[in-house]
């Protein structure tokens, strides 16, 4: 199972919005054919596995991350495939919660008189589809808050500095990571002080869409975010508050604007989430400033927070911070992470926790 959770990885940022899976076929002690998701729409793990075998699979144990499909999509079933070749077991990471298998795979390869067994390292195969399981229960995308900031919090100098206090390395990895997400989310003033392209630089990786938040439309018709839609596509989220000339503007240049009721003049996150599911956008990187971030966590739609930490000391009571907004009153109010764990990055340490919640 540890194999095919390896096998599995392989498909990140490939794979959106379908889970990532892998498949690892067994037969007198050895490993005779392995295989993972490897794009929507192509051929499933399972599948892969019995065209890579190295001899016949009748009689084999299967170790697959996902449980088997048994409903047609866009490619046949899996489970009647694995009956069809002869597996005489089958060994399951975690159930499919989609409607359209939950279980079903299972019940037809029991029935078929297969041996099954299910939750092996089911913890490591569900966080590694933690995107897949929020999406195709809640219909939204699964959202991680990144920041890089120095030991004291500061994500920038008094003067407005930032360039760079994370370290070279854990710059690549944040590249990474947006190769891995459908989307990228900051606000208008991360555009207005960086004019940022918000593109993946990884070599052969995939651009994320980007979202800007943008309550009054205020973004200038030359900022790099507008442009490249061939490689990116861009979607602005407003309120009634934008001008309908500068809305027809921003279309004709092929940019997606999405209109929200607003609250106190800001854009509905919680109601953008739901569209941005509707759109078929499964996971988003809010690489926001403190200001959306704030809001980002109050609206609850934050799911995994990622912090690079520097060994630095900024200091200044008016340097920007990673979280700011309003601010919590009460300690009992703040917001808690749980299942912390930390890696070193070069030079930079980054700690990674969800985002407690009473119905998480």
């Amino acid at each position: 199972m540890q194999r095919a959770i390896e096998l599995a990885a392989r498909g990140l940022g490939k794979t959106n919005p379908n889970p990532l899976v892998g498949a690892v076929v067994v037969k007198d002690g050895r490993i005779i054919g392995e295989g993972f998701h490897e794009k929507p729409g192509g051929h499933h793990a399972e599948i892969n596995a019995f065209m890579n075998a190295k001899e016949p699979v009748e009689g084999a144990a299967m170790y697959v991350t996902l449980e088997p499909c048994a409903h047609y999509g866009k490619t046949p079933p899996c489970a009647d495939k694995i009956i069809e070749k002869g597996i005489k077991q089958v060994i399951i990471g975690i159930k499919d919660p989609n409607p359209l298998v939950a279980g079903k795979g299972i019940k037809k390869l029991i029935e078929a008189g297969i041996s099954v067994n299910t939750g092996i390292l089911a913890d490591k195969c569900r966080k590694q589809n933690e995107v897949f399981l929020k999406f195709i229960i809640e219909k939204k995308p699964f959202v991680i808050l990144k920041a890089g900031m120095s030991l004291d919090g500061k994500i920038a100098t008094v003067s407005g500095e930032s360039r760079w206090i994370t370290c070279e390395a854990s710059r690549a990895h944040v590249h990474q990571l947006r190769n891995n997400y459908m989307g990228i989310m900051v606000g208008i003033n991360t555009v207005f002080r960086d004019n940022p392209l918000l593109t993946c630089r990884k070599r052969g990786g995939r651009n994320p869409i980007r979202i800007i938040v943008d309550s009054r439309l205020r973004i200038p018709i030359n900022a790099k975010v507008l442009y490249g839609q061939n490689e990116s596509k861009t979607i602005i989220a407003t309120t009634h508050l934008a001008e309908p000339e500068k809305i027809k503007e921003l279309k004709g240049l092929g940019v997606d604007i999405i209109v929200t009721e607003g609250i106190n003049d800001r854009v509905n996150l919680e109601r953008l989430m739901e569209l941005l599911g509707e759109r078929g956008i499964d996971s988003i990187l809010l690489e926001g400033g403190p200001t959306l971030n704030y809001s980002a966590l109050e609206a609850g739609i934050v799911d995994k927070v990622m912090m690079y930490t520097a060994p630095m000391l900024i200091g200044g009571r008016f340097s920007k911070t990673a979280v700011e907004g309003e601010g919590i009153r009460e300690l009992s109010e703040a917001i808690r992470l749980e299942e912390i764990s930390c890696r070193k990055i070069d030079k930079d340490i980054m700690i990674e926790g969800y985002v407690h919640k009473d119905k998480r």
